[in-house]
Parts: structure tokens; sequence; C-alpha cells
């Protein structure tokens, strides 16, 4: 198992925490955050697919071969989102009421360089329309699947969109919290936990 140091601000195109089954076994591995399918010429398109659309992945071509045959889950135990007040624009930190981690519904692939060398894992997160916590900032959020549910994103074996797509629905807004922070999370190059400070409502 990878030893992963704490992590407060990542950006696409950097390594994120996966979860994904091989031969019958959860494997925890870090993958490139943006999808860059087999059939790419290069890696540039993976920060133009860093999220799916639940509501097209299963016809979308760039997503549908992932959507059946590599499912993972994403791991984070919060995520960003911002609002926009004129030209500026103020960061939130979204999470459980409990603290516990998330498991976003994700897929990934492999993707072989044409002129050779190792092969690329990227993944991709998968969203859906916001629930009223995160509404308030976006009209869309990442999928958080229910633990319950793990089992069966998982599973390499089902195929069927029938049985995924239902899985794909909107996190109860009751469950999760958001407050402003520090603006120190806009730029990627900051990576501390200075990221996560709450800001009094009067300094936004």
């Amino acid at each position: 198992m990878p030893d992963l140091p704490p992590r407060y601000n990542v950006a696409p195109t950097q390594p994120i925490a996966t979860v994904l089954v091989v031969t019958g076994d959860r494997k925890l591995r870090l993958m490139r955050w943006g999808l860059v399918p087999s059939w790419a010429k290069d890696l540039s398109i993976g920060s133009r697919m860093i999220y799916a659309r639940a509501e097209t992945i299963a016809e979308k071509p760039s997503f549908r071969t992932a959507f059946r045959e590599r499912r993972c889950l994403i791991m984070a135990d919060g995520f960003y989102e911002w609002a926009r007040k004129g030209k500026t624009r103020q960061p939130f930190h979204i999470a459980n009421r409990d603290k516990s981690p998330f498991g976003f519904a994700g897929l990934w692939e492999r993707w072989n360089p044409p002129q050779g060398g190792d092969p690329v894992e990227s993944c991709t997160i998968i969203t859906t329309s916001a629930n009223t916590v995160v509404g308030e900032l976006h009209d869309r959020m990442p999928v958080v699947l229910e633990p319950r549910d793990y089992d069966l994103w998982l599973d390499p074996s089902i195929h069927e969109p029938d049985r995924l797509l239902p899985l794909l629905r909107q996190y109860p807004a009751e469950k999760m919290e958001s407050y402003p922070v520090n603006t120190l999370v806009n730029s990627p190059t900051n990576e501390s936990a200075s990221c996560l400070e709450p800001i009094p409502p009067n300094a936004q």
C-alpha cells in the first residue's frame, strides 16, 4: 500500500488516491487526475476530462467503455467549491458533518505512450446535480457513493448501465457542511493545512 502524505489542495493532472478491484481484491493506487483515453495521442486531453457527467457517461465515447469496465473510488475527506462575488472568487471547503471520508464515483484508464515508455493510469470524477449545500455555490457536485454501494460499483464483472446508473444519485445535503476557507487554495502551488483554515464571514 502506498505511503500517502496528507494532501490539502489536489489539482488536475496531479496524483490522486483511488481504489479499484484487481484480481478480486481492493487496491489503493495513485492515478493522474484527468482521464486520458487509450486512443489519445498525448496526455494533454486529460486536463479537459477531470469530470464526467453522470447523465451522459453511458453513451459518451470518451467514458462509456470505462463506465462499463473500469470503475473506481476516488478517496477524499473534503472538496472545494468557489462562490463568485464580482471579480473575486471565495473558496469553500465541503465535507461530511461527521468528518468521515468520501468515496467519489470515478472511472479510470490505462494509456500507453505511442513513443513507448511506462503506461499512465488516470481517472475522472463523476458529477451530478448539486444538493442544497453545494448548490449555493455551484450547480454540479461530485457523486458521493454510499459505502453500501462500493462493492457493486467496483465489481468488474458488472457491465450493465441499468444496474450502475441508479448509484449515481445526489448525496443527502443533511450529511454535509461547508465553510469559507483561506484563499491560499486558489493557487495549486499552495499545499498545506493552511488551505483549510476557516475565515469569518465578515472577512470574505
